[in-house]
């Protein structure tokens, strides 16, 4: 059951959040105050691995400037409680498997469902969780009508029925005839006369019939004791799937050392400090409980389970931490003495440490920076959780605000290798850190924005409160700025830019643009101006993120050259209507090619192409590859070389990529024979590149 959607309403900061889809990592980015923490805090209360903490409150939760008039609506009956979460899930094959098994195939109308919650309280005084299982009833009536095998006079009638009410009215006639049937079989056995004694035989014949729609009214009795049948669903097949949510931000964080009676005291009274969860963390992760640290059976057996928890999470440290590579965690328990912190006299102690064989010390973890001491308590808890192997949704709060930029990357990496691998653990985190944004995958990124909180007008409701977009063309300059650090760090890496920026898929484009540019210019005709930066993003999915950083620093000129396919035509368009560039400086090469969807490989003639493609695999190939081999239909080039290297490999497990023969082009341009149709369409390409120059 994977997280897919969220929308907020109503709590805090938050009007309507907007629905956003979530991935197998998000990061929400946003200024301070836009409301980040409201968005995981209310996602958190939806099944929350605490369970005390599913509960919201209006007078601490609602929006303040209106909690006094929604309190009064819900009172006098104008309106109902408002739901604050609501979240759609997604079902997998195992989740959908279990619903089959009992139920049938196509009984729900599409595999996801949507749990909510919000306001309103059940006697007990807990929020109500909401349930929506998508269920088609016919299809299930007809499945159980098929399963209990109902004889065909029988089967036909119940066939007429489309909902489990009606089919177990049917069936409760069917009941009551059973009596009538059980005395006809019990005179049938005292009738003598054999004509006679057949026909109350006949009558009792549906005796087993009864038995069987007994069978099967028993099964729907048992869905309509829940309020609907996708509850009965939920209850009894798909809770068991549904994630609990783990939120974590800087007051979780370990003290280093506490009192274990103490400890016990407050787990046993339901009162336990936040800091307290990763310290049971680690003694679970150690496989210990709070007794056995007071009771233990044997000393050295207690000091390997500590030794082994220890060493493991000092392992994660030495692999994700790169700020010293000298630290290893201690743990030991020992008997209070007068002189240690106060509520630590008596009883018995658990006290962390953290070695450096550097410098052959000890210090306490407490003593630590902020940065290790929130990565170490971070570990300890998610380390115990992931032993569990249960699925989960971890919520960090600006997870690593202590830790150094260096750092930062180190706990993306953790992140990347540890959570977002698993595949029963989804992520969500909040920054406003350039740092703690990944480069590399600028599309798991949704920017929060309040409005309200940059003018003193009165914004309309819907304009009002935090918002969360998925599209970062949405978003202001401020909420942007995590983005353009993230953005400009790569950049400083990759030098890639300048006063006039023409932005390109791929480092194949930038050879083949080079390249011919130079063959164009050699020839006496028309190439790129030196004054463009080609300026690759690394796909066409980063292509409108790149670009809405790069527009809003002053005095670039950035224009764009990418390839085109039908998939791509609204992200293209939203270039130039969300007024990121002049729809003049969106250019694809099927602009130059003719042709309804183009790559860059599709400005040269077939016939070169091809001849580039067996240039660069001339090893690998068992013949030579000839225009007549490609058969697919398809517009694009790449596209029917796929097609005919799926179906004939390459040798030596060679594979076919689109950069090799970039750089066979880049390398050979200047001695091969292109064709004139070519370097028409490049040149007019540039021209039109060059046109768009402002200085």
């Amino acid at each position: 059951m994977k997280l897919r959607t969220v929308r907020v309403r109503e709590f805090q900061s938050i009007w309507d959040s907007n629905v956003f889809e979530v991935d197998r990592a998000t990061c929400l980015v946003g200024k301070n105050e836009a409301g980040k923490t409201a968005v995981v805090q209310a996602l958190y209360r939806l099944n929350p691995i605490v369970a005390d903490d599913g509960n919201f409150d209006v007078t601490d939760d609602y929006p303040r400037s209106e909690v006094e008039d929604y309190q009064q609506d819900v009172e006098s009956g104008r309106r109902t409680h408002a739901i604050v979460v609501e979240a759609t899930f997604e079902l997998d094959a195992a989740e959908l498997d279990a619903i089959r098994d009992k139920y049938g195939d196509g009984i729900l109308s599409n595999p996801e469902v949507v749990i909510s919650r919000g306001y309103a309280k059940d006697a007990a005084g807990k929020c109500k969780q909401f349930v929506s299982v998508p269920v088609d009833e016919s299809a299930l009536v007809k499945n159980l009508i098929e399963r209990f095998e109902l004889p065909e006079t029988m089967k036909r009638q119940a066939m007429q029925y489309s909902s489990v009410a009606q089919l177990s009215g049917f069936l409760t006639d069917v009941g009551t005839k059973r009596g009538e049937q059980v005395a006809a079989q019990t005179t049938a056995s005292q009738i003598e006369a054999e004509a006679e004694k057949a026909a109350a035989l006949e009558n009792s014949k549906t005796l087993a019939e009864s038995e069987q729609a007994e069978a099967l009214q028993s099964q729907l009795e048992e869905l309509l004791t829940h309020t609907s049948i996708g509850d009965h669903i939920w209850q009894s097949i798909l809770s068991a799937y549904f994630p609990k949510f783990l939120y974590f931000d800087e007051y979780y964080q370990m003290q280093g050392h506490d009192n274990v009676e103490a400890l016990k005291e407050r787990k046993a009274a339901n009162t336990l400090k936040r800091s307290d969860r990763p310290l049971l963390g680690l003694i679970e992760l150690a496989r210990l409980d709070l007794d056995k640290l007071l009771t233990p059976h044997r000393t050295q057996e207690l000091k390997n389970k500590l030794q082994g928890a220890s060493n493991h999470l000092s392992s994660k440290i030495l692999k994700y931490w790169s700020q010293n590579k000298h630290l290893s965690m201690q743990f030991d328990v020992r008997p209070g003495l007068p002189g240690d912190p106060e509520g630590m006299q008596n009883g018995t102690n658990i006290w962390g440490d953290v070695f450096d064989s550097n410098h052959l010390v000890s210090t306490g973890l407490g003593t630590r920076s902020a940065g290790f001491v929130w990565f170490f308590s971070f570990l300890a808890w998610y380390s115990a959780e992931k032993k569990k192997d249960e699925p989960l949704v971890l919520l960090l709060d600006e997870p690593g605000l202590s830790l150094h930029g260096k750092a930062q990357e180190d706990l993306l990496r953790y992140f990347e290798a540890e959570i977002v691998s698993n595949p029963k653990h989804q992520l969500l985190y909040t920054t406003h850190s350039p740092f703690m944004v990944n480069p590399q995958h600028y599309e798991r990124v949704r920017i929060v924005q309040d409005k309200g909180i940059d003018t003193d007008a009165q914004l309309p409701r819907a304009e009002d409160g935090t918002k969360v977009f998925t599209d970062v063309l949405e978003a202001g300059p401020d909420s942007l700025f995590p983005l353009q650090g993230a953005l400009g760090y790569e950049i400083y890496q990759t030098l890639f830019i300048g006063p006039n920026s023409l932005v390109v898929e791929g480092a194949s484009d930038l050879l083949y643009l080079q390249a011919i540019s130079g063959v164009l210019q050699a020839k006496g005709r028309f190439g790129l101006d030196s004054r463009w930066t080609i300026t690759p993003v690394g796909g066409s999915a980063k292509v409108p993120t790149f670009v809405a950083l790069i527009v809003s620093q002053r005095n670039l000129n950035v224009a764009t050259l990418i390839d085109f396919q039908k998939g791509d035509q609204q992200m293209i368009a939203n270039l130039y209507k969300k007024k990121l560039l002049n729809k003049s400086h969106v250019l694809t090469f099927a602009d130059f090619t003719g042709k309804a969807e183009a790559d860059i490989e599709d400005m040269f003639d077939e016939s070169l192409y091809i001849s580039l493609v067996n240039g660069e695999f001339s090893g690998s190939l068992a013949t030579q590859l000839k225009a007549k081999d490609l058969t697919s239909q398809a517009p694009r080039i790449l596209v029917r070389i796929d097609d005919y290297f799926s179906k004939y490999p390459m040798t030596g497990g060679a594979k076919f990529n689109h950069y090799r023969p970039a750089r066979f082009f880049a390398e050979k341009a200047s001695s091969l024979s292109i064709p004139d149709t070519t370097l028409d369409r490049f040149e007019t390409a540039c021209k039109a590149v060059n046109a768009l120059l402002t200085s």
